[in-house]
């Protein structure tokens, strides 16, 4: 939690942001992420200054609980002096103690964003999804709660001027973005409308363009005329070699197949599991993992 500290931006964590999403795929299934396709309402984990602090937090934890599909799950919400935004003691169940700032008390319409990172960690801890490593983890956490439905609560409660900032989670504001513009990508929801905070629509616009960056690779048809053309330099000196080719700073890969035409992998736009297609022109190719159909130009 950054509490009138500097805040990083940038894209830092990336390939591990992506290697979440992947990871999510593979762990949920396609069906199981499509169950997520509505974002939890900021009319559901809404928190008035007049509402009581304890019951107000025992129901805006329910909503997430019901947003996550957690049914058996009961959570207890408590507050303490502590060094980070909050904690949760990850037991067997059912019942879950999660701690919050105390700092919380006297801004109460962020608790639904700490809420909301440290139900996930019961979600992942249910099915058994972790990363190595703390930095990671709660990375992969961060990525889980945006891209299935409640992060846009994270990315909200970032706020910076030139006195003071605030900042939850791990991600940096532009990487929030990232994830939401991905899961806007794929359900065509503008988590935009929802923002209160100034800077999470900057972050969020930041985002969105390197989301749509993905889309625009090689060999993907939606690609760029200066891509193109250095993909199809890249595939020629793949072809003259006949052996596997990394391209240093790219997306791609060219690897022989002793049985048919030379092969080009890149990540899917979308999931960003590795895709392999053979090079021969025009390809329509579909991502196995979350079904994303891509129109490619080999």
């Amino acid at each position: 939690m950054a509490d009138g500290g500097p805040v990083e931006h940038g894209f830092p964590h990336l390939e591990t942001v992506r290697a979440a999403v992947t990871a999510l795929y593979r762990r949920l299934s396609y069906d199981t992420v499509q169950l997520f396709a509505t974002s939890v309402a900021p009319a559901d984990v809404a928190f008035c200054d007049g509402d009581d602090l304890h019951l107000g937090a025992q129901r805006v934890a329910r909503e997430l609980v019901r947003h996550y599909r957690l049914p058996d799950a009961r959570m207890v919400v408590a507050f303490r002096e502590m060094e980070h935004a909050a904690h949760v003691e990850l037991t067997a169940g059912p019942e879950y103690f999660i701690e919050l700032n105390d700092r919380f008390r006297a801004h109460r319409r962020d608790i639904g964003a700490a809420l909301a990172h440290e139900i996930m960690h019961v979600y992942l801890h249910r099915l058994d999804l972790s990363f190595p490593g703390t930095r990671d983890n709660e990375i992969l956490t961060d990525t889980a709660t945006t891209y299935l439905g409640a992060g846009w609560l994270l990315l909200d409660a970032y706020r910076e001027d030139g006195a003071s900032s605030q900042k939850l989670g791990y991600l940096t504001p532009e990487e929030f973005g990232y994830v939401l513009a991905k899961r806007s990508l794929v359900f065509g929801e503008d988590p935009s409308v929802w923002f209160t905070s100034a800077q999470a629509y900057t972050a969020y616009g930041r985002g969105l363009e390197r989301a749509r960056h993905d889309e625009r690779q090689p060999p993907l048809t939606a690609a760029g005329w200066a891509g193109r053309r250095r993909y199809a330099r890249d595939r020629r000196r793949a072809q003259d070699r006949r052996a596997g080719v990394a391209v240093p700073d790219s997306p791609y890969a060219f690897a022989p197949d002793p049985v048919g035409p030379l092969r080009v992998t890149f990540p899917c736009p979308t999931c960003h599991q590795r895709i392999r297609v053979p090079v021969r022109g025009r390809v329509r190719a579909r991502c196995g993992l979350c079904r994303t159909v891509l129109e490619c130009d080999t």
